[in-house]
Parts: structure tokens; sequence; C-alpha cells
């Protein structure tokens, strides 16, 4: 393992048009504020850098719905974001936002170095523009209906009612989502970043060199690098971002998703003259902390503009998690089908590590996980309140009761095995955190801290301290040789530096319930390092605890009802009406479910004539950056069917593959060329497509069923 001197520690940047939920935290944030806590208590050098993601198109969606400026909202929900993280103790070392003045110029720099290495590819295309509003237009701010589903209120990049992956050209009736005009194409210039020159290296580079990685992350990875990648474009035309540093640039931002990563680096340079130790030299560990919506960015995109750049360290893991649903649905902003921060803090004043507790004890680590209010209740009173709150609860009012209130001593000649078993266990819970803390296992690393709190409760409920009293002679400090007194001694004595242990142990978890912990037994900060954890010698003889303080309340049903109605009651619904939906603004840009469409009988199904073809010529669709002309043999004939697939793949590289088609869809014109059918396609959670292949000798032509 390399020997690292220093850490950087990022956690995504959060879109500032909505306020945040706890799918965010269990994405990233908790996790990242959990290691940064870890690496602090074993005095390592870290910084951890944060800020408000201020640009792109989300940005302005919220503005015109909200009738105000994109300024105007940046500045209301970066201050609400801030003030969330900070009410759940992410403890970010900085927590900027990428409208400064140091991150214009530094991505702007960035943006300057690579164009004079002549590394972008200038490309002249056509655009959407609407001529009534003055703008080109992105994808999100043309709607139209759905080819797929009839939805007259799809997005050009995705249907939210179906879930179907769009491009403009795809919608029936385009219309722009700002004046609702019918829109035109219009010559537009702009700067690609050419990543295919890049893949080589990145093959090597995660493939080979970062197997350790996350299934999730590395599959993910292999999927884009196996399919090949194309140039990307790290310009826009808005009004709205950093302004591209070219003469002839007018009207033209850098791309978010070019300028947001680099708000990492401007964030450290805010943090500290020394940013470039952080940045630029190899003894750095740099951390990205991410959902998985944005792997594709920090783990190829991101690398590869550093790689160009040059001077800087690359990531040396990418931790990203999965999605958490709620009571059993993905989250939905656009549905208001969340939990939001700062409402929870609101609702359970006092119970903030609850919720901290709760998302990383359910953490989707591995998977999409679900969050339920009950699930809630329940972790809190049978977990938190009634294992490790009352093994607390219970050594500090026996210590006060049965020893005066001060640390009893060991007393080692009459220690038996359940005590030195008790005192392997401190030791081994101590090894078993730090390792699963260190590979980023989370979820194990809380269990252990809890299953440390049980074997107390257990080791407690064994030795029955309460029934060794001897009634008839004073109790303060078992000096008398009395053996009873020895034995309740030596139960307090293991119970108060086992909670000591836990102290140090939930110290990155659970911080405002470490600073309770601190105060009763009425020690500093220092014993959190993470060198005192194992130990049984935290707590002096003799010295004085303070009175025991509720470490967590109970929950009742009637609190769980109430935010189960608040849940269901605010439910926004949609496509019902034909209104126009407002967009969804999840700060980590995720995907709505693609849920299933409405029943349909066996007759429905029967007037789709499915067959194998191969295609046999493909080609890409002048001033069309997502279609693809296909010419396909259907055994009986050869189909000219035009598909949006041209952002997944190189033409080059399918022909020759079977497909399943719609063959008896009706023929429609798109970019002038009439379209006989559809290809069926799988689209995979990061929105990469895959082909559908039949059988290799499954003869074109020959009907699906």
């Amino acid at each position: 393992m390399k020997d690292f001197k220093r850490y950087l520690v990022t956690a995504a940047l959060p879109y500032a048009n909505g306020p945040l939920h706890i799918g965010h935290l269990a994405g990233c944030y908790l996790p990242a504020d959990i290691y940064v806590r870890y690496l602090r208590a074993q005095q390592r050098d870290v910084k951890f850098v944060g800020g408000s993601d201020e640009h792109g198109v989300p940005i302005t969606i919220r503005a015109m719905k909200e009738n105000t400026t994109p300024q105007a909202i940046v500045d209301k929900y970066h201050a609400i974001i801030k003030q969330s993280f900070e009410q759940l103790a992410i403890s970010f070392d900085i927590y900027s936002r990428t409208s400064n003045e140091v991150h214009h110029k530094t991505a702007s720099d960035f943006f300057k170095k690579l164009y004079d290495d002549g590394l972008f590819e200038e490309k002249e295309s056509e655009q959407y523009f609407d001529e009534k509003a003055n703008v080109f237009l992105a994808d999100r701010y043309i709607v139209g209906t759905c080819p797929v589903c009839g939805n007259p209120n799809a997005y050009g990049d995705q249907c939210e009612r179906c879930g179907s992956s769009l491009s403009p050209e795809m919608l029936i009736n385009p219309r722009s989502a700002l004046s609702d005009a019918t829109p035109i194409k219009k010559k537009t210039k702009h700067w690609y970043f050419p990543l295919q020159n890049y893949e080589p290296w990145l093959k090597q580079w995660i493939l080979e060199e970062h197997k350790d990685w996350k299934n999730n992350v590395y599959g993910q990875c292999k999927s884009w690098l196996d399919n090949g990648l194309q140039p990307r474009a790290m310009t826009r035309d808005s009004n709205w971002g950093i302004k591209v540093p070219l003469p002839d640039a007018e009207g033209k931002v850098l791309y978010v998703w070019f300028d947001a990563p680099i708000g990492y680096i401007s964030a450290t340079k805010e943090l500290t003259d020394e940013w470039a130790d952080y940045w630029c030299k190899e003894d750095t560990k740099l951390v990205h902390f991410i959902g998985k919506d944005n792997i594709v960015f920090h783990c190829i995109i991101f690398p590869a503009m550093l790689k160009a750049h040059g001077n800087f360290v690359l990531p040396d893991n990418v931790p990203a998690n999965e999605f958490l649903n709620i009571e059993g649905e993905k989250v939905s902003t656009s549905r208001n089908w969340a939990v939001w921060v700062d409402e929870y803090v609101k609702d359970f004043l006092g119970c903030e590590d609850v919720l901290r507790y709760v998302l990383c004890s359910n953490a989707p680590e591995t998977k999409d996980n679900d969050f339920t209010w009950k699930d809630f209740q329940d972790k809190n009173n049978s977990e938190l309140a009634s294992i490790f709150g009352n093994f607390v609860n219970r050594t500090f009012v026996l210590m006060h009761k049965l020893c005066g209130g001060k640390v009893p001593k060991l007393h080692e000649d009459v220690m038996d095995d359940l005590d030195k078993n008790l005192i392997e266990e401190i030791k081994n819970s101590k090894i078993k955190v730090e390792t699963a803390i260190e590979a980023f296992r989370f979820r194990e690393a809380l269990f252990e801290v809890i299953d440390l709190s049980r074997k107390g409760n257990k080791y407690m409920q064994e030795k029955e301290p309460w029934k060794k009293v001897n009634s008839q002679q004073s109790i303060v400090n078992g000096e008398d040789g009395n053996i009873n007194q020895k034995l309740i001694d030596n139960c307090l004595h293991l119970c108060l530096q086992l909670t000591a242990n836990l102290t140090i142990l939930i110290n990155p978890f659970l911080p405002f319930t470490t600073k309770k912990l601190l105060y009763m037994m009425k020690v500093v900060d220092k014993m959190l390092e993470w060198k005192n954890a194992g130990s049984v010698k935290l707590l002096s003889v003799g010295y004085s605890l303070r009175a025991p303080e509720i470490l967590f309340r109970k929950i009742d049903d009637k609190e769980i009802e109430i935010q189960i109605e608040k849940l269901k009651s605010g439910l926004v619904k949609t496509n019902t009406d034909n209104k126009k939906e407002e967009a969804t603004s999840d700060t980590q840009q995720t995907h709505e479910i693609n849920h299933l469409k409405p029943e349909i009988i066996y007759d429905d199904f029967a007037k789709l004539n499915l067959r194998v073809g191969k295609i046999i010529l493909a080609q890409k669709v002048e001033k069309a950056d997502k279609l693809l002309k296909l010419e396909i043999d259907l055994g009986f004939e050869t189909r000219t069917i035009v598909s949006g697939i041209a952002m997944h793949f190189n033409p080059d590289d399918i022909v020759g593959k079977q497909v399943v088609v719609v063959a008896n869809l009706a023929p429609r014109k798109m970019r002038g060329i009439e379209s006989n059918g559809m290809i069926l396609m799988a689209e995979d959670k990061s929105g990469k497509l895959h082909f559908i292949n039949p059988d290799d000798d499954t003869d074109a032509g020959s009907v699906v069923s």
C-alpha cells in the first residue's frame, strides 16, 4: 500500500437549485464526512472541500420557474444547502461556490491551457434555436410529444413518463420550453475535448491499476470504455456560466461538467496558500465521494482533463454509492417525493445523529436501498436507544449508585474470563472498525461499534453487579477487601472503559452524541485520537464523572404517522393534466425510475411485429449529433431506420450486429430521412445504451415472439 503524506477529500458539488434531501446525504456527503472525521482522529493531514455548483441548465430552469434570475436562485439555495450541511455536522474545511471569482479564473485558465496546447477540436454543427427568446436551446429546453408513449411534455433528452432516452430530433412537434415557439436549426461552433484519445490510457489506469475500486464504479467505467469514447463538447451556448476565454466565443460558456470538478481545485485555493501540495504532489491521496450518476464524470472525463493539463494528481479512489429510495419509490424532486434535510431538522430537533445513524446503517453502498419512516423509528428505538444508549445509561447509573460516582479500581486478583474476553473485544473492535473505514465499508464499521455496545450489555447482564451489593457496609471504594465489591468495581470499571472506547469509535458517525459523552466523562477532545481506541486505561481510577444524560429519546408512532402523511400529502402529481412538468432538479442529477407503463392486454402486444435484423451500414446523419442512419437487413428486405444512438456508438463498430426491430412502426421523417421502424435497446443505470442481441445464428427476418 502506498504511503500517503496528505489526503484531499471531495464531495460532489450539489446544484444550487433546490434544498438538500436525504438521498444526497446518503449518496456522498455523509460517507465523506465519516471518512474525514476518521482521518482527523488518525492525526492525518487532510482537507475536506466542497461547494455549490451554480452553473448549468437546472439553475436557469429553476429561475424560470420562480420568475427570477439565476443569480438570485444560486444565492438563495447556496445558503440553504450550506446551512443544512452545518446542521448535520458535515464538516467541510471549506464550502465554496462556483460563482466565486477565484473559481471563474481557475476554470478559465484550465480551459485556456488545454486550448493553447491544441487539445480541443473545433466543430460547427446545427442546434436548436429559439428565435423568439433569441437563444440556443439545450436539450432540456425543448419539449414535445414522446414518440414512444405519446407524452406531450417529454424533454429533448428524456421522457419522464416512460423513461425513454430521446434526442430533440425524435420529438414530435418540438417546441421551446422558454417561449413555446417552434425552434429552428441554426449553426453554432463549439470546442470538443477528444476523449477518445485518452481511451488507451484510461483503460490502463482504471482497468489495470484500479481493480480495487468498488464493483459498481469499476463496472460502469468498463462499460463506457468497452463501448468506446467519443469527443465531448466542453462549451455551451448560454448567457449563464463561465465565459469561454476566447475572442471568437461570444455567447458561449464552459460546459458545466468541465467547470464543476475544477471547483474542487478552486475551493482548495480559497482554503490554503499551500493548495498545490494537495493537488500537485504525488504523495497526496485524492478521494472523490459521489453518487453513481456522477461516476463517468469523476472517473473518466475529469481524470482525462487532469491528465491532459498535466501537473495534477489523479483520484486514488472514487467510492460512489448507489441511490436511496424513499418508502419504496425513487426520490423525485419534481414530484416532491423526498425528505428534505432542512425540514427534518425542524421536525426532529436534537435528533441529527439519528438521521446520520439511519442513513449510514442503511447506506446504498453496493445497491439501491430504501429509507422508510418505520425503519427510521425502529433503528432509533431498538438500536440507538435500547442498545447503545441503554448500555451507557446503565453504566453511569450503576457507577453513581455502587461506586460513589467515581471510576472504580480494576482488581486483577478477581478478574475472570468474562472480564478478559471483554478486554479482547474492545481491542478487536478498534481493528475491525478502522479496517472497514479504510475500505469505505461504513455500514460494516458502524455495525461493529453498535455490536460492541451490544456485547457490553451482555457482559453487564452476565455480571449482574446490582445483585452483589452488601447493604450492611459502605461501598464507596471497595478497599475493605469485600469480594463482592471487587467484582462490582471490575464490572463497572470495564464498562466505563468500554464507554470511553465507544466514544472514540462512534465519533466519525455520531458527532453530537460524542460531545454528550465527552461532557459526561469530563474529558477533552484529545481523547478522541484514534490511537487511544482499544485501551482500557482511558479513564483514571478515582476520577469523578457527571450524571448520565439520555443520549437518544424514543420516537413515538404519532411522529412517524405525521411524517408519512406529510410525504404523501406533499406528492405532486405529474403527467396527468398536459401541463409542463418541472424539470427534475436532483442535486446529483439523478434520473427518474423507469416506471412500468400502463397495463396492456395480449391483443395489444400481438400488434407488434418484432423481427431480427442485421446492421449492414451505419453512418452519422448530417447536422444531427445524436442520429445514426442505419441500413438493416430483415431477410426479406433492407430497411432504412434512423436511430438516436450516435452518442453511444461509433458507426463502424456496430456494422454486422444483430438487433431486434419493430418492423411495423409507421414511417416517420427525421432530418429529411424516412425512418421505417425502430430498433430495441436497453439502458443501464448509468444511462448507457446496449443492444438487445439475438443469438448470432438467428436468421435475419426471424420473428421475435
